[in-house]
């Protein structure tokens, strides 16, 4: 479901039977995201508002971001005008999905003024705008000029204006025979989803297909087939409880426990295989539904430059591969040289210099008796045997050698995926910083711009804990797989490692004791998940620290061991997360 201007309405009424709070704290931990710290006489809140155009809402969360060093300007610009501020209430424009949050501030003089947030959470078109008390813009996050809208530039020191209205009407206040006469004015071969989304602002299209699956059981029934005053009913009902703020906050969970898609009243069109479960507040509920959605788009956005970095490498390293496997097939024609020369040494008493070629008995192959030889008609018949012998010697070495650089190159390009891999579990700027900081050790810095070495802290893996209650570590990239293996371990620790696939190290600090068969299953079940591998009975070998060895000189996360089991496991998403250490 898309954040409609109906769960918008519900999270404003939450803000508005919240005490009146004071603006502590302003965070812009991304691009498209501001989070305000408010603190009551009675609680603290953090109200985030994501303008992105992937995830745009408001909410109250009580997940915790990782905050840049510097705050970028946008962010310094708020907590300019609205540090202290108390936050008086919140408004909707109409049934549209835009809010205005109202502030009593300070100016520069030390006097009382109000400033004003528009949140337009509106798609890709969606902005925030500081105003103030005369409506004129101070500055919007992102600023629209005419070359991008000539209907509604948004700038500094102009007027705020609202987005274009739409020639839909608000279903809030929308009558029983004013619904009657436009469904009646409307083709009866129009779908009643369709209709609902045609004429009435503000509704995401889950909403109105529940609305006509409940009118009409099927979210494909068409006028013509709807009794239209049960229609009217499905239809004010939802908007009713949006009214009189007895909305539920729902969220739609398949057969494993997936959300799938949420809303503020049951979703029945899913049909048996899905379930409804429900939260205590409209906040709680985006919070939960978001927080992974929010969080992997956080540090796409953040490691766009890793990305391309190791996109550019793999390609190189595929292209290199190519390359040399071409030239080895080259080198196959060594051993023709050989022949050449052993043939023109046993006939050498039957050639003069300057002759071009010479035939000879091939005593090698029955099946080819007679083998033409090009020869150098500027060279005597010895001094071609050596040029021959010199070809061989020189394809037999190149042989050897290419083959070697082929399996450095094939090492490299499987360390690029172990990095791809820790890009996935990359959960915070910290180990992005580590993912930088490995790369640039790894011979990697002249590709990464304006990169500069910062001080290094220590790795922090993930931690989790078995029903035995053994302590897991779990390296979420190279530099902490390392970490964990060479610093942490004790030599009786249990190793856990997908099989023959990019993942991460998992170490179970055993203390010397004989974990259980159940310890060993949920310490590989967490290597299983935190690797490339999918799907049912993943492969996971294991041993003791003692059989591990880290190369002289090899990359990093790169270890060899000959010693070990394998367990076959499913993990279970759940159950790991159960499991986390937080």
């Amino acid at each position: 479901m898309a954040y409609d201007a109906g769960m918008l309405h519900l999270i404003i009424e939450e803000i508005k039977s919240k005490d009146i709070c004071k603006v502590e704290k302003i965070y812009q931990p991304s691009n498209d995201e501001i989070v305000f710290l408010l603190r009551s006489k009675t609680q603290s809140l953090r109200l985030l508002i994501n303008v992105g155009s992937n995830y745009p809402r408001m909410n109250f969360t009580k997940n915790q971001t990782e905050n840049p060093i510097k705050a970028p300007m946008f962010c310094m610009l708020l907590r300019k005008h609205l540090s202290g501020a108390k936050l008086l209430g919140a408004s909707q424009y109409g049934y549209d999905r835009v809010c205005e949050l109202e502030f009593e501030a300070y100016d520069d003089m030390g006097f009382k003024s109000k400033k004003y947030i528009i949140c337009e959470i509106m798609g890709k078109y969606s902005n925030l705008i500081l105003i103030d008390a005369k409506k004129k813009i101070i500055s919007p996050l992102r600023s629209v000029d005419l070359t991008t809208s000539t209907q509604r530039p948004v700038l500094t020191g102009m007027i705020y204006e609202l987005p274009p209205k739409q020639d839909k009407l608000d279903p809030l206040k929308t009558t029983k025979e004013e619904f009657l006469d436009i469904l009646k004015k409307s083709s009866s071969e129009m779908r009643c989803d369709k209709f609902i989304l045609a004429h009435f602002m503000g509704i995401a299209q889950s909403t109105a297909r529940q609305i006509a699956y409940k009118a009409t059981g099927s979210i494909d029934s068409i006028i013509a087939e709807a009794d239209t005053n049960k229609l009217f009913d499905a239809f004010d009902a939802v908007f009713n409880s949006i009214k009189n703020n007895t909305a539920n906050p729902t969220v739609i969970v398949d057969s494993i426990g997936i959300m799938v898609e949420y809303s503020y009243f049951s979703l029945d069109f899913y049909g048996n295989a899905y379930s409804n479960q429900n939260y205590e507040s409209f906040s709680e509920l985006i919070d939960n539904f978001y927080a992974k959605k929010s969080k992997n788009e956080r540090i796409r956005q953040k490691s766009s430059d890793i990305f391309k970095l190791l996109t550019n490498a793999e390609n190189r390293i595929i292209r290199k591969i190519a390359i040399q496997r071409e030239e080895l097939e080259n080198t196959e024609e060594s051993e023709l040289y050989k022949l050449y020369a052993d043939l023109i040494t046993s006939n050498i008493y039957l050639m003069k210099r300057g002759m071009t070629s010479i035939e000879a008995v091939n005593y090698y192959d029955e099946s080819c008796p007679i083998i033409k030889i090009p020869l150098d008609n500027k060279l005597t018949p010895s001094q071609n045997a050596q040029r021959y012998y010199k070809k061989y010697n020189k394809a037999k070495t190149a042989k050897i050698e290419i083959a070697k650089q082929i399996d450095i190159a094939i090492a490299e390009k499987e360390y690029i995926s172990t990095v791809f891999d820790s890009l996935t579990k990359a959960e915070t700027e910290s180990d992005l910083n580590e993912i930088r900081d490995e790369l640039y050790h790894s011979g990697y810095a002249s590709r990464m711009k304006n990169y500069s070495v910062s001080k290094s802290q220590a790795p922090k893996p993930l931690k989790f804990k078995t029903s035995g209650g053994y302590i897991v570590l779990c390296g979420k990239n190279n530099k902490q797989n390392d970490h964990i293996t060479t610093k942490l371990s004790a030599k009786t620790d249990w190793w856990f490692h997908v099989k023959n696939l990019p993942g991460s190290h998992v170490l179970m600090q055993s203390n010397g004791e004989e974990p259980s068969e159940k310890d060993f299953t949920e310490a590989a079940e967490i290597a299983a998940y935190y690797s490339k591998a999918e799907g049912d009975n993943i492969a996971v070998d294991y041993t003791q620290i003692k059989h591990i060895k880290k190369p002289a000189g090899s990359k990093p996360g790169f270890v060899i061991y000959h010693v070990n089991w394998t367990a076959y496991v499913t993990p279970n998403e759940k159950h790991i997360n159960d499991m986390l250490d937080k």
